[in-house]
């Protein structure tokens, strides 16, 4: 294995044999901290820098999220798994939270990767000064830009910024950049037609070629009750196939589209 710095990287978790993060089978580094505050998000337990206790009574078990990892060691995590990246045409996703609020470590880990042969994805909101994608870049294969509406006041009640999203995504596909937009499928926030076509326009003027669609669900729920901190949509029912059918067929005329589970 070829020499690494020994930046260091807050790591949440590390999850192998993952199938939804890009194709073929991955590993999935988590890291902590976000700059945003979903409050749909699936992995809770990566918006805060700090260590977080998720506590289980039912089952007797603590589970602590958060730790500092040299990119040599997380590097080696990774690379346990490299024959069934080959065999499955996988690699690895570098995900949070929102792994560009570390863009140094996550180039270094991300170079050290490409140097090994594995593929690399890159999973980000986009809500940073662009600085931060150009370290990153030429060490990714894929960026999985998370789109999450085109209404700039639910952006900014999520702390984003709508022109930011804009002109990051344009920039990155102007740029070369392999980007898939992914949208999650939140009901109230950005399923109806109208959100829809906000979302359609803003992608195609991006250059947007490929979207990948997540509809809502709860699996969620038990991470925020185990971080004893309330879930707002914990009485929110898994979105309707037929909503999801309808985002679909209106983003098919556009983009090729697939949906993840």
């Amino acid at each position: 294995m070829n020499s690494t710095p020994t930046l260091t990287l807050n790591v949440s978790d590390i999850q192998r044999f993952s199938v939804g993060d890009g194709p073929g089978i991955r590993t999935t580094v988590f890291l902590k901290g976000c700059n945003l505050r979903c409050p749909w998000c699936h992995n809770p337990e990566t918006i805060s820098p700090h260590p977080v206790t998720l506590s289980y009574p039912a089952a007797n078990k603590t589970v602590r999220y958060g730790r500092a990892m040299t990119v040599s060691e997380v590097l080696t995590a990774v690379m346990e798994d490299a024959d069934f990246y080959t065999a499955s045409g996988g690699g690895a996703t570098i995900s949070g939270g929102e792994p560009l609020l570390q863009a140094e470590g996550v180039a270094e880990l991300a170079k050290a990767l490409k140097a090994e042969g594995v593929s690399v994805i890159l999973d980000t909101a986009g809500q940073v000064p662009y600085a931060r994608f150009e370290r990153v870049l030429p060490y990714v294969d894929r960026v999985f830009f998370d789109w999450k509406s085109s209404d700039p006041a639910c952006l900014s009640s999520l702390g984003a910024s709508l022109d930011l999203a804009r002109a990051n995504l344009s920039r990155l596909i102007k740029e070369g950049a392999n980007v898939h937009a992914r949208i999650p499928l939140i009901p109230t926030v950005n399923v109806s037609p109208e959100a829809v076509a906000a979302m359609i326009r803003d992608l195609t003027a991006a250059g947007v070629s490929t979207v990948g669609l997540l509809p809502f669900h709860r699996l969620a729920s038990g991470k925020y009750e185990a971080m004893g901190i309330p879930y707002p949509f914990a009485s929110t029912p898994p979105l309707d196939g037929h909503v999801t059918d309808t985002v679909r067929r209106a983003m098919e005329q556009h983009f090729t589209v697939y949906t993840e589970s």
